[in-house]
């Protein structure tokens, strides 16, 4: 497994990231957590995203759990804090209350002293960025946190952060976007920002949930162990993306996996591996066979020539509009029309 800096950051993480979004504590079993848990560490992924959010509070105690035995000073976990964990007016947001409650709450359930990567899982419009990084900045001079991260902001909130954390230890060194071959919205602003800045990217739902490994067909049923058939809230995400053009699209793709001698899905995380700032590329999975093959693709280089296929093939169903930043579950992508 290939590692890369984080950014210009010192951290070293993995290439490829597990993460346990609508899986642990929601569409599978801790039997079946654990075994992808171990499936990813045996595959050479040291790098774990989670947070307090997920399947409220059990995705990270789960992943405490799987991982408990395992060295921490090998391991690189990340969490985040910011969407709503509760229905009281304090819990939600970055407030430094919320901050401060919410961290403890996470290293509670991850059975931790100390969260490599706390990031702002959101941007918070009701408290000052000062009071925000503050607070990630005591949490650091304490030991609980290492490094400060975002998730889903635009370029002119990843602006105004950097001015409100200059001279703090909690200066921001990645953002976590969603971002596919189809999904190109952080391109036109925030990549740009983040490589003038020094922000690494960690790219969420580089599967387009699992529609760009090519086991959604057209005209055909979700096949039954997948995530769109399972329970809980995975199907409702996945319905933006099942559209039939859209599909049939994906189809195309495949004589092109083909040429590079990779599964669709490895084809999927290698291009995004490829993008520029883009320091690693987060899989969420339900069987171990899937982490084993998503993780290969971080040793997998695609010619120019297979990179520029990619976009005549999909064409005008990439989405590239920057006002879609951080509201991807509110708005139908272009590429969705026709959903069921």
């Amino acid at each position: 497994m290939e590692h890369r800096r984080l950014g210009t950051s010192g951290l070293m993480i993995s290439r490829v990231i597990f993460g346990n979004w609508l899986t642990h504590g929601e569409t599978i079993s801790e039997p079946a957590a654990t075994a992808c848990v171990r499936a990813a560490l045996d595959a050479g992924i040291d790098t774990f995203d989670t947070a307090d959010v997920y399947a409220k509070g059990a995705a990270e105690t789960l992943l405490g759990e799987a991982l408990r035995g395992t060295p921490r000073s090998s391991l690189t976990i990340a969490s985040k804090v910011c969407l709503p964990v509760g229905s009281g007016p304090n819990d939600r947001g970055l407030s430094r209350k919320h901050i401060m409650e919410s961290c403890h709450g996470s290293l509670r359930r991850l059975g931790t002293d100390y969260i490599d990567l706390y990031q702002a899982h959101r941007f918070d419009e009701n408290t000052p960025l000062e009071e925000t990084f503050q607070a990630f900045d005591d949490l650091i001079r304490q030991g609980k946190i290492l490094y400060v991260g975002v998730s889903e902001w635009t370029a002119k909130q990843l602006e105004a952060g950097l001015a409100a954390s200059d001279g703090l230890r909690s200066r921001i060194v990645s953002n976590q976007p969603q971002y596919n071959m189809l999904w190109r919205v952080p391109e036109p602003e925030v990549v740009p920002a983040c490589a003038s800045a020094g922000i690494g990217q960690i790219v969420f739902q580089p599967l387009a949930q699992g529609v760009l490994s090519g086991k959604y067909r057209p005209g055909e049923a979700a096949p039954v162990d997948s995530r769109a058939a399972a329970g809980g809230r995975a199907p409702t995400f996945i319905r933006r993306v099942l559209g039939a053009e859209l599909l049939e699209r994906v189809q195309q793709l495949r004589p092109i996996a083909d040429a590079a001698g990779i599964s669709m899905a490895q084809l999927a995380v290698a291009w995004t591996l490829q993008r520029p700032t883009v320091s690693a590329a987060i899989i969420g999975a339900s069987r171990p066979q899937q982490v084993t093959e998503n993780a290969a693709a971080a040793g997998v280089r695609l010619g120019d020539d297979l990179m520029a296929r990619v976009d005549q093939v999909l064409g005008d169903l990439i989405d590239r509009d920057p006002t879609k930043t951080a509201r991807m579950m509110a708005v139908e992508p272009s590429w969705a029309a026709g959903t069921s």
